[in-house]
Order: C-alpha cells, then structure tokens, then sequence
C-alpha cells in the first residue's frame, strides 16, 4: 500500500480553495473522484473516509490526504458540530507516493546528509496519508493564518500559495523528524538525533558541551563518545560546522556584516568567528562572500 507522498517545492505548491468546514447536521462525505490534492485537518469528532478501497478513521488532531485520481467516499456518518480545515492544491511539479520501504530508504538517506551545503540543498517534502503530528497546534497557527490571508482577498494571490506551501512543509518536516527517531536501533542513537535536533534549533545561540550535557542530563564525556560514535564528529566541531552553515547563509543572502553575523551565531568575539570560518572553508568570510557574488548567476 502506498503511504507517503513525495515531490519537491522549490516552487510553491498551487493552492486553490480552502477553509474551515463545521457541520450542521450528521454528515458522510461525498462519494468523488477529481484531480487535485485535498488535504483534511480534522479538529474534532471522527471522519470516516474510505480512499481506493482503504479505509482511514480520521481521529481528532489527525490529517489526512486524498490523492488526485482516487475514489474517496465516507464511510460513516459524523455527528453534528463536526470540524476540520481543509484545502485543494497541486504540485507544480511531479510527485510519486512511496510505499514505508521506499520512505525507509528517503529518511536514511536525509540521515546521512548531517548538514545541509546551503539553503537550497533540500526542496523536498515527504507526506503521509494519514498522520497525527506531533505539534499539531503549529500546523492549526499555519491554517488560521492562511484562511484569514484567503478572506482578506489581496490582490496579489500568491501569498496563499507560499502559505499553502509552508504548511507541508511543517507536516513534512514533523514527519521526518519523528520518523527518524522511530528508524534509529537504540537508545543512545535516538539521544544523540535528538542532540543533533536541538543545535538546529539553537544555533543561533551561544552552545557548548556543557550546556547539552545539562539539557539532556548526561555526562559530558560519555555524551561526547556517543556523539561521535553515531556522526563521526565530536559534538563541539558539529556545533561549528552547524554555525559554518548558517554563516555561509547568511553571507549570500543578507548584507549583514561579518561582525553581525558573528553576534547572529552566538559567537562575540568576531576574530574567533574569522579564524573559525577559514578553519572550515579555507578563505575569511569576506573572501567568501566576494567569491559568491563573483560567480554567473542563472536568470531568473
């Protein structure tokens, strides 16, 4: 059975209606067939949904996707006062839907990739057809705040479509984020993904060893073994290499300065940032800023 979708927004996904449905009497969902995605959040109460022949119970907090081409019917009636988000869209490009196998093998190999090269080295994203996010209240913020942006009636329509899109991304990347530590084989692997997950989430701040150890409740010698047993890194290099990364950000895409970017990554003192840079990428900051802006550029 497939249960993943997977295709890439590197540009946004077109989005074509959407908004909140409330029931006013016990309703069953319509029996069709159309050829545009359908994404259902449900928010209380239980959907009862069948799709190609399987059959989904949509519980509260749960999200389901209908495939285009797909005979969707519900099941079951639900009662009065029944409530999800919901809203239709398209790739802009192909997408292709994954058996767990195949998921198995795309979140393995996000693993390997410990860190990105730049911003534009991941544009896919991977989907469930039936989930129930973890942090489902970021994905009810996202909805609000797209419905509201749809009621408004800009002008300029494209906003629902980043939006739309900024949404999958938030599923997706809950996905791959709580998948990855399902496929992990024990214990301290999961520890150190999570160790791995929160200097993402904390780069911008002034981290050390020390202060890992404490959050995760470790001792600093043997967190830094398994670290380096599961990554191939010691924790404090993996901690530079992820504040290179933003560095190198930062450079080809703000005009923030080199002693800003330095404040930016929790690193005051800016020589150490330089001589840190050079260390990893063998040219200074502004060397690599220079270099960047020196290479052709494709049209846009």
């Amino acid at each position: 059975m497939n249960e993943f979708i997977k295709s890439s927004v590197e540009q946004p996904i077109n989005f074509h209606s959407g908004g909140q449905f409330i029931t006013t009497e016990n309703w069953t969902h319509m029996k069709r067939n159309i050829d545009i995605f359908v994404v259902i959040i449900n928010l209380n109460e239980t959907l009862y949904i069948e799709q190609n022949d399987q059959r989904y119970t949509v519980l509260p907090g749960e999200i389901l996707f209908l495939v285009p081409g797909q005979l969707h019917v519900g099941f079951n009636p639900s009662p009065i006062g029944t409530s999800y988000y919901w809203f239709h869209f398209t790739f802009p490009n192909n997408y292709s839907l994954l058996t767990r196998k195949m998921m198995d093998s795309e979140v393995t190999s996000m693993r390997s990739n410990l860190i990105p090269i730049n911003n534009h080295s991941c544009s896919t994203v991977l989907l469930p057809i039936h989930t129930k996010p973890r942090e489902v209240e970021r994905i009810h913020i996202l909805c609000k705040q797209l419905f509201d942006v749809v009621k408004a009636n800009y002008y300029n329509t494209y906003n629902t479509h980043y939006l739309a899109t900024s949404l999958l991304i938030e599923i997706s990347e809950q996905t791959i984020y709580h998948y990855k530590t399902v496929l992990l084989d024990t214990a301290a692997e999961r520890k150190v993904e999570m160790i791995k997950e929160w200097i993402r989430i904390h780069v911008f701040k002034k981290v050390s060893v020390t202060m890992i150890a404490e959050e995760f409740q470790y001792n600093s010698d043997y967190l830094s073994r398994i670290f380096k047993q599961a990554t191939g890194y010691n924790i404090q290099e993996y901690i530079h290499r992820m504040k290179i990364s933003k560095a190198k950000e930062l450079l080809m895409n703000t005009n923030v300065t080199v002693k800003g970017i330095a404040i930016t990554l929790g690193l005051n003192d800016e020589k150490y940032f330089m001589r840190l840079f050079k260390k990893y990428e063998q040219m200074t900051p502004t060397e690599f800023r220079k270099a960047y802006f020196r290479m052709p550029m494709n049209n846009v």
